[in-house]
């Protein structure tokens, strides 16, 4: 069974989010602060981290960072209430894999943990296949029909990332956040240009498609 590690110093948050993890099948371990949290790492086998980042004793950018130092295929989930860019950026710096906001709506809580856990399938493997393109993350390569595609580490990085989480949007912000860094010179704009390039090299790929939506950014859907 999955082991999914909640760090949350809300009690009664805590129990609501374990219980939502257990009546889908997951096995949850309750932590109230980031030590309590980081022990339990150290000493027991955990798939997933889903952790605040306001708790006592540690935080939980000190726990994610030794976390990722100790596992760094782990998923890592922040649910808090801190949404300003600043808090983001240092958690994406960190390694984090993805943020909920609080307040959250616990289904959509629960597809994200299942997003996460897919792409940590696919980390593991190091490879990901979608129709007739063909990723290596180790080799930072993509092939189509057995010829190499010709895409920059960032186009590279983009595309795994939209087809590690097929039909999930992901907002120009989001991806400026996690792979522009403080590239001041970048704005959504850029983000556009980079997606407008992606459609025009995978052409080619006949298993998925690169979907704009408008208000909001960009998913990849499987054919």
């Amino acid at each position: 069974m999955v082991r999914i590690l909640v760090a949350e110093d809300d009690k009664a948050l805590n129990a609501l989010v374990c219980s939502y993890l257990k009546s889908n099948g997951y096995e949850a371990i309750a932590c109230y602060d980031g030590e309590e949290a980081f022990s339990v790492l150290q000493s027991e086998s955990v798939d997933l981290l889903l952790s605040d980042i306001m708790m006592p004793k540690m935080d939980g950018f000190e726990l994610a960072k030794l976390a990722r130092g100790m596992n760094a295929n782990l998923p890592i989930l922040f649910m808090t209430a801190l949404d300003d860019k600043p808090s983001k950026q240092h958690g994406y710096q960190i390694g984090i894999d993805d943020y909920v906001v609080k307040p959250f709506d616990a289904e959509i809580l629960m597809l994200r943990v299942g997003a996460l856990l897919r792409r940590a399938n696919i980390e593991r493997s190091r490879e990901l296949v979608a129709g007739n393109l063909r990723m290596n993350k180790d080799e930072h390569s993509a092939y189509v029909d057995g010829e190499e595609l010709p895409l920059t580490v960032r186009e590279f990085d983009l595309l795994f990332k939209l087809l590690s989480f097929p039909k999930r949007t992901f907002s120009r912000s989001q991806l400026m956040d996690e792979f522009w860094d403080y590239d001041s010179s970048a704005t959504s704009r850029t983000v556009d240009v980079y997606m407008a390039k992606l459609r025009e090299k995978t052409a080619a790929c006949n298993g998925f498609e690169i979907l704009t939506v408008h208000g909001l950014g960009y998913k990849a859907v499987l054919k």
